[in-house]
């Protein structure tokens, strides 16, 4: 008598989004409790690996998570140990993209972030705040999703280190780069009493590029 074979999920090649990795069937190796853990055990969090490693879909399900969307974690382990009666505004920063041509974009790129996340939240830029000042716009942002939503907010840095690395060969470039970033990144210190939970992933380690500066309770867990 012959065993009927058994089906075989998909492999989830190249996709970096939760929703979509379950609604396809694909399989999924779960770490959504190891994601709590790290909720449970601090507020400000950096991770550091090379590109392809995973980092983007982790972001994607910390935010599926923050926004609580308890039909996607169904069978997992955080389905019965998230607080889904919470729901916190996250406001999500990819730099995927890089900084653009010798760099004179990575303003643009932060300015439309910006934007992207304060569409998804409906939140307007306040009158007086000039739209370039970027860092300035960051924390507002924070304090209006905490202020809106009565739960503080929670950010997610998808490949912080990115322009720079684009321009890694050029030295007077990079440190156009950093100088811009780490303005921006500087903001958490102003409203960490909006912030309930900060995670970036990049390539480098921060400690190499001198970004957070300000921030001693960011923990490395590379």
């Amino acid at each position: 008598m012959t065993t009927p074979a058994l089906s075989r999920l998909k492999l989830p090649l190249g996709i970096q989004n939760l929703a979509k990795l379950r609604q396809q069937g694909c399989y999924y190796v779960d770490k959504t409790g190891l994601a709590i853990d790290l909720t449970e055990a601090g507020s400000y969090y950096f991770l550091s690996r090379p590109r392809r490693f995973g980092k983007s879909l982790l972001i994607d399900t910390l935010k599926e998570l923050f926004e609580g969307n308890r039909a996607l974690f169904t069978g997992l382990a955080a389905d019965s140990r998230w607080d889904w009666s919470k729901r916190h505004p996250v406001i999500r920063i990819s730099f995927s993209s890089g900084s653009g041509p010798q760099g004179r974009l990575l303003a643009q790129r932060i300015r439309e972030n910006l934007r992207v996340n304060r569409v998804a939240l409906d939140l307007p830029l306040p009158v007086g705040l000039p739209e370039e000042d970027l860092a300035g716009n960051f924390a507002d942002l924070i304090r209006q999703a905490h202020q809106s939503r009565g739960e503080r907010a929670v950010v997610l840095v998808d490949e912080y280190d990115k322009p720079i690395l684009d321009r890694i060969a050029e030295p007077a470039q990079a440190e156009r780069m950093r100088e811009g970033l780490k303005e921006l990144y500087e903001s958490f210190k102003a409203v960490d009493e909006h912030l309930r939970f900060v995670f970036l992933t990049g390539v480098s380690k921060f400690s190499k590029v001198s970004l957070f500066s300000g921030l001693n309770n960011l923990t490395d867990i590379t």
